[in-house]
């Protein structure tokens, strides 16, 4: 008989471009849970990201995106935060209870993944740069909530997500 804290839910974590989307898709197949991106709930419910910034600021946006990761929470499955949700304490506190995957990625492979991108943080002259100060600044966040750690540089994605559903039912 399976009991409330059994469904195999996971929160995935990290920096913008590590892949928590296409990561977070997978591994919601492989353990046959839905797949949440909260940015994308955020962006359906208020518009794009980058406009949110602009006209109502960050705080109004983790406010807003604390929200979303709550109600998320609530719904199970395989939920991927966008890359700054860990700034917000609220936030943070929310995902005590839960198996959180912090996905890493080297600034070199993150780099063909970020050009082009309509990322507000990273409108810069030296958008890598910019991705590395903004990690460097959020990974204590990262590892403070993360249950477990996993690469995403080099390796391809199916495989990442395939070690993140084995190792999710290990804990069931």
């Amino acid at each position: 008989m399976t009991t409330e804290a059994e469904p195999l839910d996971i929160v995935l974590v990290g920096p913008m471009g590590a892949g928590k989307t296409s990561v977070g898709r997978r591994v919601a197949r492989r353990l046959g849970v839905p797949f949440i991106d909260t940015d994308k709930r955020i962006v359906a419910a208020h518009g794009p990201i980058p406009a949110i910034f602009a006209e109502h600021g960050e705080e109004r946006f983790r406010e807003w995106e604390r929200r979303v990761v709550a109600e998320a929470l609530t719904e199970g499955g395989v939920v991927s935060l966008g890359g700054g949700a860990v700034t917000d304490a609220g936030t943070r506190d929310l995902l005590r209870d839960h198996p959180v995957v912090f996905l890493t990625v080297s600034a070199d492979a993150v780099a063909d993944r970020i050009r082009g991108t309509n990322r507000p943080l990273l409108a810069d002259d030296d958008p890598v740069a910019r991705w590395t100060s903004i990690f460097d600044a959020r990974r204590p966040w990262y590892e403070e909530v993360a249950t477990a750690t996993f690469d995403t540089s080099r390796r391809p994605m199916q495989r990442i997500a395939d070690e993140i559903a084995t190792w999710r039912r290990t804990l069931a």
